[in-house]
């Protein structure tokens, strides 16, 4: 059980660096790419957060991104191996271009991920790690503290610009 859970923990971890660095080097902080994500990063900002991080939060809620690509693709890796994960990196494409983005950060990330998830397997991650891994890396992304979340986000862009 404490292994199961420490996998998980180290999912959680390997998945957020693979997600906010694939959105970091597409460069989603630097502007809220759909109309939504513009409005929760002001939002964020007027609530005591940083602009920049709100914006990649706000990409992260409006468009599927590297995140959800990650997350998909985890799922897809766990019902169908490589092709389940390329599958999904086609429905993040196509969820992309619903949201009229560009997508190159989520259809990347769903193709990394695919990758890491099946390494990661020879090392004794079960694709179901990344499942629950990547919900909770999310869930500190978005769910503790948007104010704090965002001056991280903000802070990471600033080292990438």
């Amino acid at each position: 059980m404490l292994i199961e859970i420490a996998r998980i923990f180290a999912a959680a971890a390997i998945a957020g660096i693979l997600f906010v660095t694939v959105d970091l080097i597409f460069r989603l902080p630097e502007k809220g790419g759909v109309s939504g994500a513009t409005s929760i990063g002001t939002a964020i900002e007027k609530g005591g957060g940083a602009l920049h991080g709100g914006y990649m939060m706000g990409n992260i809620v409006c468009s599927p991104d590297a995140s959800a690509g990650t997350l998909l693709a985890a799922c897809g890796v766990s019902i169908a191996g490589i092709p389940g994960g390329l599958a999904a990196a086609v429905l993040v494409f196509i969820g992309n271009r619903i949201c009229h983005d560009p997508g190159y950060a989520g259809t990347s990330g769903a193709v990394l991920a695919t990758c890491v998830v099946y390494g990661a397997s020879f090392a004794g991650f079960a694709p179901q790690d990344f499942i629950a891994g990547m919900v909770l890396a999310i869930l500190s992304v978005q769910g503790i503290s948007h104010a704090r979340s965002s001056a991280f986000l903000d802070r990471l862009w600033g080292w990438r610009t």
